[in-house]
């Protein structure tokens, strides 16, 4: 779960969120702020779990912090527990504490252990309020009302592109759905990973239950006038975001991502089991949803490459603008998927499917030939549809595009054609490397200019407008270890050479971002095995 710690003194907060060791307990902390006013902005952004925070703040004070988050975050703190640490023995402001619902009042000062067990205390808490919800939920499960059928119906005409502007004004307000042709939208489709195989308690004919579950969560976690839920095919879920008042562009979007991951957190703890998440590239207009949720799904077939329990947004292949795939086949949809994933084997599935269907049954040399150019147009269609150069993307082969009377034979024709659709598969597979390369080279460079500053995954997912936990998985990827563990290699180099060039402890501590000299000099002797007094001058 997410841990957000308010304090206002720095000595305490940073001894708070380092000294306790919470991710033994598997426990995150997403942020840390001085007063109550600056915890209110970032809160709406990082979605803590638990919130840990003092009575007597400049700017704002604890207790004006936590009404104003129930005025303005009802929905997002219906699952929030609030953890006080006060230097102030005053019944009346346990009272009002306990009138907002805070779990627990510590006095200073607490001890470690305390404010520790404190914290889990609230965690466990907050766990029996999720499972009760989760099992009124169950037990409320109703299929036959009328109204949400027609919503459902009606978002699916929406995303099929079946609906005129118009239409989607008047039935949208018939079926109290609340928008209008100035308002931003984002698509996020969410699928269950595929269940393990110690998995007991489930079996694949549960899925429609577990999804209508991740809906009523969705519901009670996202604000109900700015987000809608429907069942997709295969199992999946539709969600369709609406910008609140002043959301704009990147807000919105990281806004969307943020909600996904807790969305996505939340499903873990309840049912203890794994979503993902695909997210739409950017937000859209009324009549864009079709185009909004094309990405959504593409961005969500990713998770073959990034791995489960994720929300992706559609960023790796930006794909150019054009009207959207109307092919109805199965293999046709089975070899576009495969060559955007650069999956080879479901390549040579859907090359030898096609070939079985398309090719072989035909009967006369206008037969082959005819076919075979449908073949070459849909390979074309995928090519272009990513915004590359089949030119470029052939090489070689490029002649056979212009020119199938080069393919003498069958054999020849059938060779050449997954030679082709291979080629394909590795172009996209590089194409995809580089674009998360670029991301990765970003991050590097952030830390390497800022390396004198306390950097955190959540303070760069928040600049570069992505949720920390895609961040993470693909940092990894590509850089061999984790952010955190990169960004102490990096503190720690730093520092040596300063102390190799004659610095002073404190000075080699404040350029790396180390306002406690005895925490630099513990960080740095348990990755060097020595003090930082044992550094020489060379």
């Amino acid at each position: 779960m997410k841990l957000f710690i308010v304090e206002d003194e720095p000595r305490l907060r940073n001894a708070m969120a380092h000294h306790i060791p919470w991710e033994d307990h598997g426990i995150e902390v997403v942020g840390l702020a001085a007063n109550g006013l600056e915890a209110l902005k970032m809160t709406e952004r990082r979605m803590p779990d638990l919130l840990l925070l003092d009575i007597q703040m400049p700017e704002m004070d604890g207790l004006t912090l936590i009404r104003r988050l129930k005025e303005q975050q009802k929905q997002r703190t219906a699952f929030t527990k609030m953890i006080i640490l006060s230097g102030h023995d005053n019944f009346a402001y346990a009272q009002e504490a306990l009138k907002y619902g805070v779990s627990r009042y510590l006095l200073k000062p607490a001890g470690e252990e305390e404010i520790l067990q404190a914290v889990l205390d609230a965690r466990s808490c907050l766990r029996e309020e999720l499972e009760r919800w989760r099992r009124t939920m169950e037990l409320e499960k109703k299929w036959t009302e009328h109204m949400p059928s027609l919503q459902t119906q009606f978002m699916w005409d929406w995303v099929g592109g079946r609906l005129s502007e118009r239409e989607l004004l008047d039935r949208g307000q018939q079926l109290q759905l609340s928008f209008t042709e100035q308002d931003s939208f984002a698509a996020v489709v969410i699928g269950l990973d595929p269940l393990l195989e110690e998995e007991c308690r489930f079996s694949r004919d549960d899925a429609e239950l577990l999804q209508f579950t991740i809906g009523c969560l969705a519901k009670e976690l996202l604000p109900a006038a700015s987000v809608w839920v429907c069942k997709a095919p295969e199992d999946d879920l539709l969600l369709i975001m609406k910008a609140e008042e002043g959301q704009r562009g990147k807000d919105f979007m990281f806004h969307v991502q943020t909600a996904a991951v807790r969305l996505l957190s939340h499903t873990r703890e309840i049912l203890k089991v794994t979503a993902s998440a695909g997210i739409c590239g950017g937000p859209g207009q009324l009549d864009q949803m079709p185009r909004l949720y094309a990405e959504a799904c593409q961005a969500l077939q990713e998770r073959v490459i990034y791995g489960p329990d994720i929300a992706i947004p559609y960023k790796e292949m930006r794909m150019r603008e054009r009207s959207a795939w109307t092919g109805h086949h199965r293999l046709e949809r089975l070899l576009e998927t495969a060559l955007e994933t650069g999956n080879d084997s479901g390549v040579r599935e859907a090359v030898d499917g096609i070939w079985m269907q398309m090719i072989e049954p035909a009967s006369s040399a206008h037969q082959f030939q005819e076919s075979f150019l449908y073949i070459i147009s849909l390979l074309t269609r995928i090519v272009v549809k990513q915004g590359w150069s089949v030119c470029e993307v052939a090489e070689e082969e490029w002649a056979y595009f212009q020119n199938i009377h080069l393919l003498h034979t069958r054999d020849q024709a059938r060779t050449w054609l997954e030679r082709t659709a291979l080629r394909i598969a590795e172009y996209s597979r590089n194409q995809r490397s580089n674009s998360s390369h670029q991301l990765v080279s970003q991050m590097q460079e952030m830390i390497s200019k800022e390396i004198h500053q306390d950097l955190t995954l959540h303070t760069i997912s928040d600049r570069l407008y992505v949720n920390s936990s895609y961040l993470s998985r693909l940092f990894k990827q590509e850089a061999g270890m984790s952010f955190s563990s990169y960004v102490t290699a990096q503190k720690m180099e730093r520092a040596k050479a300063a102390l190799q060039q004659g610095h002073k402890v404190y000075h080699a501590a404040r350029i790396t971002g180390y306002r406690d000299v005895s925490y630099f000099t513990k960080v740095f002797r348990k990755y060097w095995g020595v003090t930082p007094g044992g550094i020489k001058p060379l």
